[in-house]
This record gives C-alpha cells, sequence and structure tokens, in this order.
C-alpha cells in the first residue's frame, strides 16, 4: 500500500519523513517528488551510492578489454616491422585512453539508470503522482496495518492533502 502526502513546504515533508522513519519506514520506502530540486538536510533521506566505484570499475574493465583486444590483434599475425616491437603502448595508447573512458561512462549511465529505478523493478511500482504547481509530494510504502498511523503522521506534520493506493 502507498500512502501519498501533499506539502506546500520542505519542512513539512521533512517532518513528514522522520514521522515515517520513527514508524518503521526504511529509505527505499520513501519516494519525494517535486517540481524543483529539493535539498534535503544531510541524514533526512540518504541512499547510498555506489556510483563512483562503478564508474572507476567500468573504466578499468574496459581499458583492459581493450588492451588486451589490441595486444591479440597484433599478435595474431605475424609481420616484418623491421626490428620494431609489434605491440607497443604508445601506438595503443589512444584507444587504450578512449575505450576506459567509453567503459567511464557506459557504466555510470548504466548505474544511473539501476539507481534511479528507470531499469530495475523499484522503478515498476506505483505510478508518479500528479503534482498541482508549487507542492511537494512523500510517497510512503507501507503494510496497510501501518497506513492509518502513516497517514495520522502526515496530517501532524502538516500535509494538504493525502492519497492512499494499492499497487
Amino acid at each position: 500500500m502507498y500512502v501519498t502526502g501533499k506539502f506546500r513546504e520542505k519542512e513539512r515533508v521533512i517532518e513528514a519523513i522522520r514521522a515515517a522513519r520513527a514508524l518503521g519506514a526504511m529509505t527505499v520506502d520513501l519516494d519525494v517528488f517535486s517540481e524543483e530540486p529539493l535539498e534535503l538536510p544531510r541524514g533526512v533521506l540518504e541512499r547510498p551510492s555506489r556510483m563512483s566505484l562503478v564508474s572507476v570499475s567500468g573504466a578499468i574493465v574496459f581499458g583492459v578489454l581493450a588492451t588486451a583486444f589490441i595486444y591479440w590483434a597484433q599478435n595474431d599475425y605475424r609481420l616484418e616491422t623491421g626490428g620494431m616491437p609489434v605491440f607497443s603502448f604508445w601506438a595503443t595508447g589512444v584507444i587504450t585512453y578512449e575505450m576506459t573512458m567509453l567503459g567511464a561512462i557506459v557504466a555510470t549511465f548504466a548505474w544511473f539508470l539501476w539507481e534511479s529505478g528507470l531499469a530495475s523493478r523499484r522503478g515498476r511500482r506505483a505510478p508518479v503522482p500528479l503534482l498541482d504547481p508549487g507542492t511537494i509530494c512523500l510517497r510512503v510504502r507501507c503494510r496497510g496495518s501501518q497506513s492509518l498511523e502513516t497517514v495520522e503522521a502526515m496530517r501532524r506534520a502538516g500535509a494538504i492533502g493525502i492519497d492512499r493506493s494499492v499497487s
């Protein structure tokens, strides 16, 4: 069950988030929707991100694979090079660099899609609520037995409208 509260002020949303957390809601159960970017104080609704680790890992994997492929391709057929090495890091540096950057970009974009819920099961939850101009919506996923407590906590926090839905 989802309980969605509409608020006009950011401070009221913060109170509602803290009340929902006190009732046992986890950060993955809380979604905030706003027409404009909403900066919340540290510790209110933090979700850990592994974006930097994934970005660096993607860069390393793509760079190593590109270098290994180039090494394999250059040594697959023996060529007469007149005493020059067949494989040289100077000659393959541009391709290795470009593939390393491509790996970082692809991994970062894919992880962004995953963390935002656009490419995971988390994104297939209840639809995004319709926002009135100047409102902020807080959606809380809770069990049916907790929905009344959640509605009451949102009312105490100053919600101007509360909707319940089952999805």
